[in-house]
Protein backbone atom coordinates (compact mmCIF):
# COMPACT_ATOMS: atom_id res chain seq x y z
CA UNK A 1 0.00 0.00 0.00
CA UNK A 2 1.88 3.11 -1.15
CA UNK A 3 1.77 6.26 1.43
CA UNK A 4 -0.63 8.49 -0.37
CA UNK A 5 -3.28 5.51 0.37
CA UNK A 6 -2.39 5.37 3.24
CA UNK A 7 -2.59 8.65 4.27
CA UNK A 8 -6.13 9.19 2.27
CA UNK A 9 -7.48 5.95 4.97
CA UNK A 10 -6.29 7.53 7.83
CA UNK A 11 -7.28 10.58 6.79
CA UNK A 12 -11.12 9.74 5.89
CA UNK A 13 -11.41 7.78 9.21
CA UNK A 14 -14.80 9.07 11.02
CA UNK A 15 -12.47 10.21 14.19
CA UNK A 16 -10.21 12.08 12.06
CA UNK A 17 -12.68 14.05 10.43
CA UNK A 18 -14.91 14.76 13.41
CA UNK A 19 -11.70 16.17 15.09
CA UNK A 20 -11.09 18.49 11.96
CA UNK A 21 -15.03 19.62 12.39
CA UNK A 22 -14.56 19.72 16.22
CA UNK A 23 -11.81 22.12 15.86
CA UNK A 24 -13.01 24.64 13.43
CA UNK A 25 -16.41 25.03 15.73
CA UNK A 26 -13.95 25.16 18.03
CA UNK A 27 -12.29 28.46 17.20
CA UNK A 28 -15.78 29.82 15.90
CA UNK A 29 -16.75 29.04 19.43
CA UNK A 30 -14.09 30.87 21.02
CA UNK A 31 -14.09 34.01 18.63
CA UNK A 32 -17.69 33.93 20.25
CA UNK A 33 -16.74 33.71 23.57
CA UNK A 34 -14.04 36.55 23.09
CA UNK A 35 -16.89 38.76 21.92
CA UNK A 36 -19.13 37.60 25.14
CA UNK A 37 -16.38 38.73 27.54
CA UNK A 38 -14.70 41.53 25.59
CA UNK A 39 -18.41 43.00 24.58
CA UNK A 40 -20.53 41.73 27.35
CA UNK A 41 -18.87 40.88 30.68
CA UNK A 42 -15.79 43.34 30.31
CA UNK A 43 -18.19 46.24 30.35
CA UNK A 44 -20.20 44.84 33.19
CA UNK A 45 -17.89 44.22 35.62
CA UNK A 46 -16.53 47.66 34.80
CA UNK A 47 -19.78 49.43 35.56
CA UNK A 48 -20.27 47.58 38.63
CA UNK A 49 -16.46 47.89 39.87
CA UNK A 50 -15.97 50.95 38.36
CA UNK A 51 -13.84 52.02 34.81
CA UNK A 52 -11.49 48.81 34.87
CA UNK A 53 -10.04 47.79 31.71
CA UNK A 54 -8.37 44.66 32.23
CA UNK A 55 -6.64 44.98 28.69
CA UNK A 56 -4.83 47.67 29.42
CA UNK A 57 -3.46 46.87 32.53
CA UNK A 58 0.11 46.44 32.59
CA UNK A 59 3.94 47.14 33.86
CA UNK A 60 6.07 48.48 31.94
CA UNK A 61 9.60 46.63 32.01
CA UNK A 62 12.04 48.86 30.06
CA UNK A 63 13.03 52.67 29.12
CA UNK A 64 10.07 53.92 26.93
CA UNK A 65 11.03 56.69 24.62
CA UNK A 66 10.31 60.15 24.94
CA UNK A 67 6.79 60.90 23.05
CA UNK A 68 5.68 57.59 23.54
CA UNK A 69 1.79 57.71 24.92
CA UNK A 70 1.50 55.29 27.86
CA UNK A 71 -0.45 52.54 26.13
CA UNK A 72 0.01 49.12 25.74
CA UNK A 73 -0.52 49.14 21.61
CA UNK A 74 1.71 52.68 21.39
CA UNK A 75 4.17 50.96 24.02
CA UNK A 76 4.51 47.35 21.96
CA UNK A 77 4.88 49.04 18.98
CA UNK A 78 7.68 50.97 20.25
CA UNK A 79 9.65 48.27 21.15
CA UNK A 80 9.01 49.12 24.71
CA UNK A 81 9.22 45.49 26.86
CA UNK A 82 5.96 45.55 28.68
CA UNK A 83 4.19 42.88 31.61
CA UNK A 84 0.81 42.76 30.10
CA UNK A 85 -0.81 41.07 33.05
CA UNK A 86 -4.29 42.51 32.15
CA UNK A 87 -4.30 40.65 28.56
CA UNK A 88 -3.49 37.56 30.50
CA UNK A 89 -6.57 38.24 33.00
CA UNK A 90 -8.72 38.66 30.11
CA UNK A 91 -7.49 35.25 28.59
CA UNK A 92 -7.99 34.01 31.47
CA UNK A 93 -11.52 34.64 32.21
CA UNK A 94 -12.44 33.27 28.75
CA UNK A 95 -11.13 30.46 29.48
CA UNK A 96 -13.40 30.11 32.33
CA UNK A 97 -16.31 31.30 30.69
CA UNK A 98 -15.30 28.81 27.74
CA UNK A 99 -14.55 25.50 30.48
CA UNK A 100 -18.22 26.05 32.02
CA UNK A 101 -19.87 26.49 29.16
CA UNK A 102 -18.62 23.12 27.95
CA UNK A 103 -19.21 21.76 31.49
CA UNK A 104 -22.85 22.61 30.78
CA UNK A 105 -22.82 20.91 27.49
CA UNK A 106 -21.18 17.97 28.51
CA UNK A 107 -23.86 17.96 31.26
CA UNK A 108 -26.86 18.42 29.73
CA UNK A 109 -25.78 15.25 26.60
CA UNK A 110 -25.06 13.25 29.67
CA UNK A 111 -28.48 14.46 31.24
CA UNK A 112 -30.16 13.70 27.53
CA UNK A 113 -28.23 9.98 27.41
CA UNK A 114 -29.17 8.73 30.71
CA UNK A 115 -32.99 9.77 30.09
CA UNK A 116 -33.16 8.17 26.71
CA UNK A 117 -35.62 4.57 26.13
CA UNK A 118 -34.51 2.29 28.78
CA UNK A 119 -33.17 -1.01 27.28
CA UNK A 120 -36.00 -3.49 27.90
CA UNK A 121 -35.32 -6.10 30.84
CA UNK A 122 -34.60 -8.83 29.72
CA UNK A 123 -37.11 -11.75 30.83
CA UNK A 124 -36.57 -13.58 34.14
CA UNK A 125 -36.63 -17.25 33.44
CA UNK A 126 -39.34 -18.35 35.61
CA UNK A 127 -38.37 -20.60 38.86
CA UNK A 128 -37.49 -24.23 39.21
CA UNK A 129 -41.14 -25.04 40.24
CA UNK A 130 -43.30 -23.32 37.98
CA UNK A 131 -41.11 -25.62 35.25
CA UNK A 132 -41.65 -28.66 36.57
CA UNK A 133 -45.22 -27.62 37.69
CA UNK A 134 -45.59 -27.08 33.32
CA UNK A 135 -43.63 -30.25 32.48
CA UNK A 136 -46.29 -32.52 34.39
CA UNK A 137 -49.11 -30.58 32.96
CA UNK A 138 -47.62 -31.05 29.36
CA UNK A 139 -46.81 -34.72 30.27
CA UNK A 140 -50.69 -35.32 31.85
CA UNK A 141 -51.82 -33.49 28.38
CA UNK A 142 -50.04 -36.04 26.33
CA UNK A 143 -52.22 -39.30 27.93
Amino acid sequence: MGMMSEFREFALKGNVVDLAVGVIIGAAFGKIVDSLVGDVIMPLISALVGKLDFSNLFVVLGQVPSGAAMTLDSLKKAGVPVLAYGSFITVAVNFVILAFIIFLMVKQINRLRRTGPAPAPAPVAPPEDVLLLREIRDSLRQR
